[in-house]
This record gives structure tokens, C-alpha cells and sequence, in this order.
């Protein structure tokens, strides 16, 4: 956020953040920003004065320098471009749907699908927002690819509802179950077959 030309609090790069990056990479907490911070001013890659602001105390504002912008340039450029790691909460209790009813894993969904509605309406106001100031050209681009990201995924979720259905049919075949309820395996360790995937070059 320093990168767009303006001395910046730490709450003040916390609160742009979450309405901006938190769309689609992560928003950092109120301590983490400012742990950053005191790093990255010791590695000459920001700089900080404290200005008055009409209170007792006075705020300490944030620039990035020179260094800092090659640095970021340096890294944002780099060849290598890193497959995003998923961690999805949602889909994660859906792979443990054999423990639970799928009523209640349609009631997951459902609150998923009321969550990302919510996340891409915020998105679509905040790049609307970005409309005034030209420097934003790319956060308002990345906002509204943020916008599109949920849609799709409330088609992807839509379509679960059905298949819990299909799923909840096709494990009530395997009719034999341990004493804790757990489906016996037809054949125990078949997992080990799968290919392991190879090295990415």
C-alpha cells in the first residue's frame, strides 16, 4: 500500500488491507503490520516520522524509500510464479461428509454461498470506489477479478448442493460399518495406488 504514493499509519495500511488485498491474498492483523514494519524500516526499505494530529500524542506515519520500491519491484516481477495454496474450510468439512447428516452439510453450503455473496458485493463497491483515482488502475482491475473469483466459486458451491445428494446415495452402498459408525473399507490402503505427483520443474 506504500507503493501508492501516500505516508501511511499502521492502522491506515490495516484498514486499506482489508479492503483491498483481503479480497483475494490475505489481511494481515493490527500487529502484524506494525512487527512489518519495524523490519522493514530496519532494512532501510521504509521510513517513518511522527507528524501532530491535535492530540496529546502525535501519529507515526510510514513512506516506503527507494530501496524499498526496488525491493518490491524485484519481487512482484520474479520469474517464478507460485501455484496459490487452498485452504478451504468449507470443502475440507465436505470431505468429512460421512460424519455428518447432509442436511447439514447443505447448511454449510447455503451459509458459504450467503458469505461470498456478501464478499463479492464488497469487492464490486470497492473497485466502484477506486473509479476517482487513476493511480488504483490495477487494485480496481484486481477488486473486480475479485468480484468474478466469488461468482464463480457461489456456481461451484451451488452445484455441491446437488451432488451432497448424489454423494449421501452412493456412500449409503457401503452398508458395512465399524462400532464407531465408519464405513469399512472395500479395500484398505487403496489410497496408496494413486500416483504420487512428480517434481515441478
Amino acid at each position: 500500500m506504500l507503493s501508492f504514493g501516500e505516508e501511511l499509519t499502521g492502522n491506515d495500511l490495516k484498514k486499506w488491507a482489508d479492503w483491498s488485498i483481503g479480497f483475494f491474498y490475505w489481511s494481515p492483523s493490527v500487529s502484524q503490520v506494525y512487527a512489518e514494519l519495524k523490519k522493514l524500516e530496519e532494512h532501510s526499505l521504509v521510513t517513518s516520522r511522527k507528524v501532530a494530529d491535535g492530540g496529546v500524542r502525535g501519529r507515526r506515519v510510514y513512506a516506503i524509500t527507494e530501496r524499498g520500491v526496488e525491493a518490491l519491484r524485484s519481487w512482484s516481477s520474479r520469474d517464478e510464479v507460485d501455484m496459490p495454496v487452498l485452504k478451504h474450510g468449507v470443502m475440507l468439512r465436505l470431505y468429512m461428509g460421512h460424519l455428518h447428516d447432509p442436511e447439514e452439510l447443505k447448511r454449510i453450503v447455503r451459509a458459504h454461498v450467503d458469505n461470498l455473496r456478501d464478499a463479492a458485493e464488497r469487492a464490486a463497491q470497492h473497485a466502484e470506489h477506486s473509479e476517482g483515482e487513476p493511480g488504483w488502475a490495477f487494485s480496481q482491475m484486481s477488486l473486480r477479478w475479485a468480484k468474478r473469483y466469488y461468482e464463480a466459486e457461489i456456481r461451484l458451491a451451488e452445484e455441491l448442493l446437488d451432488e451432497i445428494d448424489a454423494a449421501a446415495a452412493r456412500f449409503a452402498e457401503s452398508a458395512e460399518r465399524d462400532p464407531l459408525g465408519l464405513p469399512v473399507p472395500r479395500d484398505p490402503g487403496a489410497w496408496r495406488s494413486v500416483p504420487e505427483d512428480s517434481e515441478q520443474g
